[in-house]
């Protein structure tokens, strides 16, 4: 199957798509993976409508995305970027194409992992949304969020430094330091629900056990084009877990 990727931040975007084709690496042994085509609308251009909460323009550009794999004979889509996903559960219009979910996906593997408490670490809309705890909520398991103060840090550092191709020492140092409070608080994983954020908080400096969207998507997405998982249904609007 054909896979299409509706990019809307630059790093996550470049992210997915590197993991979805190195994928095929893993499991092949060879320099081989699905057919891929990624069809990007500058984030610019939707800056104006998250910044007046306008979800349903941001849908109208994602969907025009959408379409444009679509007509490139994609087969289904995936994107790369959970506060877009606030935009796509918008109701309207079926999407040109089924799509694969960052939340339900993320969430999938906690349940997998036997995960109950789980910190979510992304961007302001994303936090103050019942996107994750919606779709952990499915399956029993609770979500925690860091404080007032650190979720306005997170979303500085994406906005200001992840999305730019920025990895501070420093801003490294910090989410560290939240995501020790959250194991503090009794998280046994931390959802990084911001598809920048496994390039500044690897496994191997996180206090707590990762759920990297931005992978998890990518391998999903992978299993769906070689016929390991089903062709989803999701077509936008809300989502079940």
């Amino acid at each position: 199957m054909h896979l299409g990727i509706v990019a809307h931040s630059t790093e996550g975007a470049a992210l997915c798509f590197l993991s979805f084709c190195q994928e095929g690496f893993r499991r092949t042994g060879r320099h081989t993976h699905p057919d891929v085509t990624l069809d990007y609308i500058a984030f610019g251009a939707s800056m104006d409508s998250w910044d007046a909460g306008d979800h349903a323009a941001v849908r109208d550009t994602l969907a025009i995305s959408a379409r444009r794999l679509a007509d490139a004979e994609a087969d289904f889509f995936i994107c790369p970027d959970s506060t877009a996903h606030l935009a796509l559960e918008v109701p309207g219009a079926d999407l040109a194409l089924p799509g694969l979910h960052i939340a339900g996906t993320v969430a999938d593997r906690a349940a997998r992992d036997g995960r109950r408490r789980v910190g979510v670490l992304g961007t302001t809309y994303v936090m103050d949304s019942d996107l994750y705890p919606r779709a952990f909520g499915s399956h029993g398991i609770d979500t925690v969020l860091p404080s007032p103060e650190d979720r306005r840090t997170i979303h500085r550092i994406i906005f200001d430094e992840l999305v730019n191709g920025e990895f501070t020492a420093a801003s490294r140092i910090r989410y560290r330091r939240v995501v020790e409070d959250l194991a503090a608080r009794g998280c046994d994983a931390v959802a990084l629900a911001c598809t920048e954020i496994p390039l500044l908080l690897t496994p191997d400096v996180s206090p707590l056990p990762t759920l990297d969207s931005t992978r998890l998507l990518a391998r999903a997405a992978y299993d769906t084009a070689t016929g390991l998982r089903p062709l989803p249904t999701w077509r936008g609007g809300t989502a079940g877990g």
